[in-house]
């Protein structure tokens, strides 16, 4: 039904417009940051390009996604300007990490997005964790929002770790560009600005770009159900039980790149972002005929979900023992 209805044809008019304009307030944030100069306004720069690099990572997510070119070597080359070159993220590291969290998303053996690490996701993890993870695991609901100023610094650290992992292809390529940009990025600061106001524009950018991503992604499976061991549905299933839409018109769409219809991503993952709306009214559809449920939220509720169920997760860790 999707394919008949031209969904998962391509939008190259759309993506050439929306690169086009991410790389107008690319240039123009940076060239807004060299006019501000030595002034404390830089910092609302830093703000404003917390978002632009935001809107980065959703187009590197679509490249990847094989939504905007059919050809293997132009996703490759454009997802790695977009992420190694443009904002400092590992691209063959995260696209094989969101790769498996797409095969088996919210699951806790499989899906990498649910691994313990700082946080855990389940009661059984939180009975596991040790050292940081047993700490935090105890408040770690009303620890989320602050960790997430962390998110920007830990996608630059993972990018450079995955470099010394020989199954990672243009490792070469890769650390070229990741050094670059930091390089650039580093010199920038410091040559307009005075020490102290360049740390003050880093933490600023680095933290609000963490808790933007942070809130376009914890919408997306954050509260929903939790698998382990064997307990691997169908594929329609696997995808639709474990994520959450988030409803809104124009303007979610364009906060969240499209993935407030993170069902019609799981399920079509090759479809255009700009069709995924248009797609849901089929999806549902279908959902209600089979009698599989279909969550839809506003976006409020969603983060209220996602930190509830955190806050059940660590139960354990204070000696409380409510229900998975």
């Amino acid at each position: 039904m999707i394919a008949e209805t031209g969904l998962m044809a391509r939008r190259p008019g759309y993506y050439a417009l929306r690169f086009v304009a991410v790389a107008v307030l690319y240039a123009g944030g940076w060239t807004a940051f060299a006019l501000a100069g030595s002034s404390w306004w830089t910092l609302a720069v830093a703000a404003f390009l917390a978002v632009v690099y935001g809107q980065v990572a959703l187009l590197a997510h679509d490249v990847a996604h094989r939504q905007v070119f059919r050809l293997r070597r132009a996703t490759e080359v454009t997802g790695r300007i977009a992420g190694n070159a443009g904002i400092g993220m590992g691209y063959g590291w995260w696209q094989d990490k969101h790769t498996r969290h797409h095969a088996n998303p919210n699951h806790e053996d499989l899906d990498p997005d649910v691994a313990p690490d700082l946080l855990v996701w389940s009661q059984d993890q939180a009975r596991a964790a040790r050292g940081l993870p047993r700490f935090i695991g105890r408040s770690q609901a009303y620890l989320y929002v602050p960790l997430l100023t962390l998110e920007g610094f830990n996608l630059h650290v993972a990018g450079v770790r995955a470099l010394g992992d020989r199954s990672l292809k243009k490792r070469a390529l890769e650390g070229t560009l990741l050094i670059a940009h930091f390089a650039v990025y580093a010199a920038v600061l410091f040559l307009v600005l005075p020490p102290g106001m360049a740390v003050a524009f880093l933490a600023v950018h680095q933290c609000l770009f963490g808790v933007y991503l942070g809130s376009i992604f914890a919408p997306n499976h954050k509260g929903m159900p939790i698998l382990t061991g064997k307990d691997r549905p169908d594929f329609l299933r696997r995808q639709v039980l474990t994520s959450r839409n988030v409803r809104g018109g124009w303007f979610t769409d364009l906060a969240l790149g499209g993935l407030n219809h993170q069902i019609e991503h799981h399920l079509f993952p090759s479809m255009p972002s700009p069709h995924l709306r248009k797609a849901q009214i089929l999806v549902r559809r279908y959902c209600e005929e089979l009698g599989v449920a279909y969550l839809e939220t506003g976006l409020i509720t969603s983060y209220r979900q996602a930190l509830a169920s955190l806050h059940r997760a660590g139960a354990p860790l204070r000696g409380t023992h409510t229900a998975s």
